[in-house]
């Protein structure tokens, strides 16, 4: 089946199945943190928090600080897009604080496509997935 994708170098095959063997590593799963603004209001709305984009980086900051073994259950997490600019109270990007103890695979559906890390240009088949590696290249 011809495609108009590029073939993946051996180096990028390699790096693709390792990532795999770390997001479904015995005893690990996907953090699923992508609630969009609308989501986190209604959950907010609940306990009677303004839904302001601080108060969601402060839970998100909470969720993503609160237990340093969360490498030992956790492959990987979604994002939603505000998440990946938002820093933690320490002044560090979730991605950067989060990528020193697990892999990182942030998505978040509905925002185009992603550029494969080693291209230049934009993969029909990635629509619907922002990876932080190709942001640069967007």
């Amino acid at each position: 089946m011809t495609h108009q994708f590029p073939a993946l170098s051996t180096e990028q095959k390699k790096e693709l199945s390792t990532i795999a063997q770390r997001i479904v590593a015995t005893g690990k799963g996907i953090l699923a943190a992508d609630e969009s603004a609308g989501t986190m209001a209604k959950r907010f709305q609940k306990i009677k928090v303004e839904n302001t984009e601080e108060n969601r980086r402060s839970f998100r900051d909470i969720l993503f600080s609160v237990d340093n073994s969360v490498s030992e259950y956790i492959g990987g997490v979604i994002f939603f897009h505000e998440t990946l600019y938002q820093k933690s109270h320490q002044g560090v990007l979730f991605p950067k604080t989060l990528e020193a103890e697990l892999l990182l695979w942030p998505c978040s559906p509905g925002l185009g496509s992603c550029c494969m890390e080693g291209t230049s240009s934009k993969q029909e088949g990635y629509t619907g997935c922002l990876c932080h590696t190709c942001q640069g290249n967007q």
